[in-house]
């Protein structure tokens, strides 16, 4: 009889078996210019676009949405998404989408620009040693001050 106690249910809910370790996901939303408008945290198991399910993001039906091969099923639930085409070992992808996929990837680059912003502060990177509760809150505090570094001040009247 091997049962295990509650708090180690609660700790299997964050373990990632691709990663062999007790993981957070955290998932950004930004517009044109670069401004984070949406954090949404996860447990670590949570796969991209169920993330994306679970956030409610009410998205406008003109917005293009760029999004990475983590996100295959969400040209069903909004037709103006612009996902890279997906090569396999028996179908390997032809030059011409090859070169869709570049340029895709062109237009998505500002958003690995802004992961690359948040892994400064080092809690993606590294091990997050705090309570869970509050790795929302501090995710959401890391966006706001790289939001205020790049000029995007809150008004407040």
């Amino acid at each position: 009889r091997n049962s295990l106690s509650k708090t180690q249910k609660k700790q299997r809910e964050y373990y990632s078996g691709k990663q062999k370790r007790h993981t957070l996901k955290g998932q950004i939303v930004i517009d044109k210019e670069e401004r984070i408008m949406c954090v949404h945290t996860a447990k670590g198991t949570t796969h991209d676009f169920r993330l994306f399910q679970e956030s409610n993001l009410p998205l406008m039906p003109h917005t293009c949405a760029y999004v990475d091969l983590g996100y295959l099923g969400i040209a069903k639930e909004h037709s103006h998404c612009q996902i890279p085409h997906k090569a396999s070992k028996l179908h390997p992808l032809s030059d011409e989408q090859k070169e869709e996929n570049r340029q895709k990837a062109s237009a998505r680059i500002c958003v690995e620009h802004v992961n690359a912003k948040i892994k400064t502060f080092q809690i993606l990177t590294q091990k997050y040693r705090n309570r869970r509760k509050r790795f929302n809150l501090r995710f959401n505090l890391i966006c706001g001050l790289i939001n205020f570094d790049r000029g995007f001040a809150v008004e407040y009247k």
